[in-house]
């Protein structure tokens, strides 16, 4: 409806000598206001010479026979309220009941492929919580383009070569030693944490009859594929799925490295100085052009990078979004101007780039890890929180703001909890269904609703009712503007609003507050005409949580809090 009121506003103001106009479209903050205000007359004020209140006033003249909007109203110095009419609001109902678990799904994708790359962890040790924020809003952003239509392909980069996992196994075959009583310390830059020692110990199990120490690439080899293994199963856990898994030794091996050396050599923009081969990447944008061979022959962190994602463009990815820490923020440019430089398209790949993460108690910082010595790990953070409380609090933000992990708020089962809130209001919507099911008179309503309920939804005439079925015929414009904006917060904002409306209406109906508004009234007509709205806002909410990767139960039931054992012997001791 909103861009109906939209276009019939440009064909107004292209009728009256504006062509183009750009206005503004939004929902007021009073619903006694109308369902959607404009700031069309004062925008064209400028352009029509004329007052902003009289352009309103022939803006609602012509916009007075607008199909389902029943009236136009001036209000200040030149605002146009839109009230819709019921009919209108009933066929949006009906169209939520009719469309179910498809309501909410859009083809602005057209059913083009689309990479979103996200997590990619080195496999040096347990994914920590910045991984958990990076796979929450990937796997979210991956849900939006699916649900708008696009071809998703999920993909997990991994660095299996280089310096990294040479600390890597050499701090694995300093503690093997150790475990066999010699004196090997771990190296300079090395990996501290319990989790090295465990591995060691599996080592030792795993050549228990071998006469030698495995070599140290046999030692590599172990540790990286025990920590993928441990990296895949917190990820499963935490309800996130890949594609594929991608390591960096494959394009080593298949020769992707040496052919774009070669491809940037040809381009003429490479050139020698100080014993390295460089790349003008400053043609490109970048701050400083980027060293692409060392003296030594060896590639730079930056080669691979580009490589790997020539291969996305190669495997068909022309559309790619990386999800990755702010850490990333240098290897932006230097990463577009090297595919820049083969011919790729300026701005390829995108970037969401995120805030690290903190983890707060009664308003202190708690910082904790059984195994990882240095950092609180995912695994730590779900058995705390819980995968739904975990996965919505690292999305709730803006990914570019710091986010600050409120225990106490991600720890409390009542409406305070965000995600507890839009629950609450599922279940609760679930519970009123159940009723009605049961109830003999209730059940011959619903039964001919579900034959033919838009004859009564005009009946939904109480301001609440009213602006809840406006706020939910918003949903789908809402995942569209999330997908295109790669931001999942938005769901949760709407999300959040709307099981606010949904339980405001749900306890004003209570028989012993306002029988006049009960869901389950003794009006049969009305009543039906009740639950197809409960019907429509349980079917909103389960659609948007689901595109969160978070569950909608049918039903909520207060429980202890889980154990803050960890967290609080982490705080008294101190650990970091």
């Amino acid at each position: 409806m909103e861009e109906r009121i939209a276009r019939a506003i440009r064909a107004a103001a292209e009728a009256m000598g504006a062509d183009g106009a750009s206005f503004r479209m939004e929902r007021p903050r009073d619903p006694a206001h109308g369902d959607w205000a404009s700031n069309a007359a004062l925008a064209l004020a400028s352009r029509l010479r004329r007052p902003p209140r009289e352009i309103a006033e022939e803006l609602a003249q012509r916009l007075g026979t607008l199909d389902g909007v029943d009236q136009v109203e001036v209000a200040g110095p030149g605002f146009l309220n839109f009230r819709l009419g019921a009919s209108e609001v009933g066929g949006a109902l009906r169209r939520i009941l009719d469309e179910d678990q498809r309501y909410g799904r859009a083809d602005a994708g057209r059913g083009r492929r689309i990479m979103v790359e996200f997590v990619s962890a080195n496999p040096t040790g347990p994914l920590h919580l910045g991984h958990g924020r990076q796979a929450a809003l990937g796997d979210a952003i991956a849900n939006l383009l699916e649900w708008t239509g696009w071809d998703v392909h999920r993909e997990f980069y991994f660095n299996d070569a280089g310096q990294q996992m040479d600390r890597l196994a050499e701090s694995v075959r300093a503690r093997f030693v150790q475990a066999r009583g010699g004196n090997e310390p771990v190296p300079e830059g090395g990996y501290h944490g319990a989790y090295v020692a465990e591995i060691a110990q599996a080592l030792r199990a795993e050549f228990a009859d071998a006469q030698d120490a495995p070599s140290l690439d046999a030692m590599r080899r172990f540790a990286v594929a025990r920590l993928r293994k441990e990296q895949e199963r917190d990820l499963e856990t935490f309800r996130v799925r890949f594609d594929e898994f991608y390591p960096e030794t494959r394009l080593y091996d298949d020769g992707s490295v040496d052919a774009t050396i070669r491809a940037l050599d040809a381009t003429g923009l490479a050139y020698r100085q100080d014993g390295a081969v460089w790349l003008r990447t400053t043609r490109f944008g970048d701050q400083k052009d980027r060293v692409m061979v060392k003296r030594d022959g060896s590639p730079t962190y930056f080669l691979p990078d580009v490589a790997y994602h020539m291969s996305k463009w190669e495997r068909g990815f022309h559309h790619v979004v990386n999800v990755q820490g702010s850490d990333h923020h240098s290897t932006v440019d230097r990463v577009r101007a090297g595919l820049q430089a083969l011919g790729r398209p300026a701005g390829y790949p995108e970037y969401v780039l995120h805030q690290m993460v903190t983890v707060e108690r009664g308003g202190e910082e708690v910082r904790f890890s059984k195994r990882a010595g240095s950092y609180t790990t995912l695994a730590d953070l779900v058995a705390e929180t819980g995968v739904d409380v975990a996965r919505y609090f690292f999305m709730m933000r803006r990914p570019e703001a710091h986010l600050t992990f409120d225990l106490d708020a991600a720890l409390d089962q009542s409406d305070q909890n965000p995600v507890y809130k839009v629950q609450y209001a599922h279940a609760r919507l679930c519970r009123l269904e159940k009723l009605a099911a049961n109830s003999p008179p209730v059940a011959n309503a619903s039964a001919d609703a579900s034959a033919d309920a838009e004859p009564d939804l005009p009946r939904l005439t109480a301001p609440l009712e009213h602006e809840l079925a406006g706020q939910l015929t918003e949903f789908p414009g809402f995942l569209a503007r999330a997908a295109a904006q790669r931001a999942p917060q938005v769901v949760c904002g709407y999300l959040e609003k709307t099981a606010g409306l949904a339980n405001s209406w749900y306890q004003s109906g209570h028989p012993s507050r306002r029988p006049d508004l009960a869901a389950l009234s003794d009006d049969p007509e009305l009543r039906a005409a009740r639950m197809t709205l409960a019907r429509a806002a349980r079917i909103v909410l389960r659609n948007g949580l689901t595109v969160l990767g978070i569950s909608a139960p049918n039903e909520m039931r207060r429980e202890s809090p889980p154990s803050h054992e960890p967290l609080a012997a982490a705080a008294a001791s101190g650990s970091a």
